[in-house]
């Protein structure tokens, strides 16, 4: 399928419109999208853009949507799918900035954020569920889940020193592979 910088900036555009709860609703989305329909890129491929991304300071969606636009098209690439994916949000805000108060307030208002919210729940759902079949494959990743979840759930160590922590446990059972590997 076509990889003009057009092309990119209308699949991020639409990602961008129907993103609603975060980043973290985003893999479902893009899979569909990039991988799925129009085979831009792999599921592999993107979970890494997403990881990478979710590591990174900034908003999960752009950063992915930058290490994607990058890997289709380059720089101009890189900057198309940034465009498409912030501007549906720049357009809703400004849109709406000004009604808002009135808008929050409306009882059918407040019945359709409850669906988003359940929507976004399932959206989450599957993209823990695409994160884990990509992430834990053996018993070290396991272990390294179940540290990170129990560590996460004690609450006094920063979720970012786990995550960090988690990168580092990966580099070097890596290198043990790669040394026992080099042996035979």
């Amino acid at each position: 399928m076509e990889k003009s910088w057009y092309s990119i900036f209308k699949t991020f555009f639409k990602v961008g419109t129907l993103l609603l709860g975060g980043g973290y609703v985003i893999l479902p989305l893009l899979t569909s999208e990039l991988v799925e329909k129009k085979k831009w890129i792999t599921s592999e491929e993107l979970c890494e853009y997403y990881a990478l991304g979710a590591s990174l300071p900034g908003i999960i969606a752009v950063n992915t949507a930058i290490f994607t636009g990058r890997k289709l098209l380059g720089t101009v690439g890189a900057f198309a799918a940034t465009v498409g994916m912030v501007l549906p949000a720049f357009l809703a805000i400004v849109l709406l900035a000004a009604i808002l108060s009135e808008i929050i307030a409306n009882s059918y208002i407040q019945h359709i954020f409850w669906g988003v919210g359940i929507g976004v729940i399932v959206l989450l759902f599957l993209a823990v569920k695409e994160m884990w079949k990509k992430s834990v494959r053996d018993k070290f990743s396991m272990l390294v889940y179940g540290v990170c979840l129990l560590l996460a759930l004690w609450g006094k160590i920063p979720l970012a020193v786990i995550i960090i922590g988690a990168l580092f446990a990966g580099v070097f059972w890596q290198k043990i592979k790669d040394r026992r590997g080099g042996i035979k």
